[in-house]
């Protein structure tokens, strides 16, 4: 694995403002079990970049999950590595009492003050081409009122400037991302180029998402990066949260990625978990979230859920059976457990995301997480 030193004059911020943005897409990676992933290859609508499928198959050998992760370079044509984990099985953990919001907010930064539940937003066309910024305007008009937060995942397609620009238009906050912790320091020069001085619609900048999980990086070079991040956007002015985000398996291993972030930052999503019925959705969130608390170094620090969600169409994954009914059923019941702290839940996704390919290996269901159906601008 390719390691980088992360260190940098702040004046180098200045000069990498111009910088071209990334073509990268979202990566997210359930682990359940013990586990073998297999990386392989996809074909996605467009070509500009070539993303790899994570396949999760079980000790049998079956597969029961699996996750996209985008590359720079072009796609390989044959598997490229096979990983092994050893994934302590969720189901072993007995359910505890989850703290109630004002029990973390301590340990909670500027992200406290957004309200309302926060929703993933991707700014690609049905052909994975970019969104121009009346696209993603005409989108953000089609989402209802009542939510706080936007998170995107990377500096591709202008996405800082142009979510940014609808979120405000909305009174949302932004949850940014960097993609690439390799290039880091590029990635943040264009978070603050968009940001232009103003930092008060940004909640949250996280800075990786699933790498752990994903075997794309160690725990120690994330939180290398994680420090990096810190120090260049202080320099620019930012005083909110900087995190990395990592599957609630992930994190309960390797700790030091919620010790060394502002707030705890998971994705756990219930369908992945095979066991869990739609209705259950909600219970099953806060069952987790305290098998994680127990091995952070500060037992009171804040949890958010930056994804979680429900397919309306794919294949049944045990007693997760994916129709718009128990997509309706799962929201619902993630929304019901966490009322008093709707903060703390990032929902995965708006809407359907037809630039992603469909194959049995992701229940074919990996189109249709947006709970708001159909994008509207394509």
């Amino acid at each position: 694995m390719k390691t980088t030193t992360f260190a940098l004059a702040a004046v180098s911020l200045l000069q990498l403002a111009s910088a071209q943005p990334f073509r990268v897409r979202h990566a997210h990676q359930h682990a359940k079990k013990d586990v073998v992933v297999t990386v392989v290859n996809t074909v996605y609508a467009a070509a500009t970049a070539g993303p790899n499928v994570i396949v999760y198959v079980d000790g049998d050998g079956k597969p029961y999950s699996t996750s996209t992760e985008g590359v720079a370079a072009a796609p390989v044509s044959t598997a490229a590595a096979i990983v092994a984990q050893d994934v302590q099985s969720a189901s072993s953990v007995a359910p505890v009492v989850v703290p109630s919001a004002s029990a973390s907010a301590a340990s909670s930064s500027t992200s406290s003050s957004s309200s309302g539940f926060g929703f993933s937003y991707s700014p690609y066309n049905s052909d994975g081409t970019c969104k121009t910024q009346g696209q993603v305007t005409t989108d953000f008009n089609a989402i209802p009122s009542g939510y706080g937060m936007v998170r995107i995942y990377g500096t591709d397609c202008n996405q800082v400037t142009t979510v940014l620009t609808a979120a405000k238009a909305k009174g949302l906050k932004l949850f940014a991302g960097v993609y690439d912790i390799t290039q880091v320091s590029t990635e943040i020069a264009l978070i603050v180029k968009a940001a232009n001085g103003d930092w008060t619609s940004f909640d949250t900048i996280s800075i990786g998402n699933e790498l752990v999980n994903a075997g794309s990086a160690t725990a120690a070079q994330v939180v290398a990066a994680i420090s990096t991040a810190r120090s260049l956007l202080k320099t620019a002015g930012y005083t909110g949260s900087v995190v990395t985000v990592d599957t609630l398996v992930a994190a309960r291993s390797n700790p030091s990625l919620c010790d060394n972030s502002d707030y705890c930052a998971v994705n756990c999503h219930p369908f992945f978990d095979g066991g869990v019925a739609a209705a259950g959705s909600g219970s099953f969130l806060t069952t987790q979230i305290p098998t994680l608390q127990a091995v952070l170094s500060n037992k009171s620090q804040r949890i958010v859920i930056t994804e979680t969600g429900w397919p309306s169409r794919g294949d049944t994954n045990g007693n997760a059976v994916p129709s718009s009914e128990n997509q309706s059923a799962a929201i619902s019941s993630i929304k019901s457990a966490f009322t008093s702290s709707p903060s703390n839940v990032i929902l995965f996704t708006t809407f359907n995301t037809m630039w992603k390919k469909n194959t049995a290996a992701q229940f074919n269901a990996e189109q249709y997480w947006g709970f708001l159906g159909s994008c509207p601008s394509g």
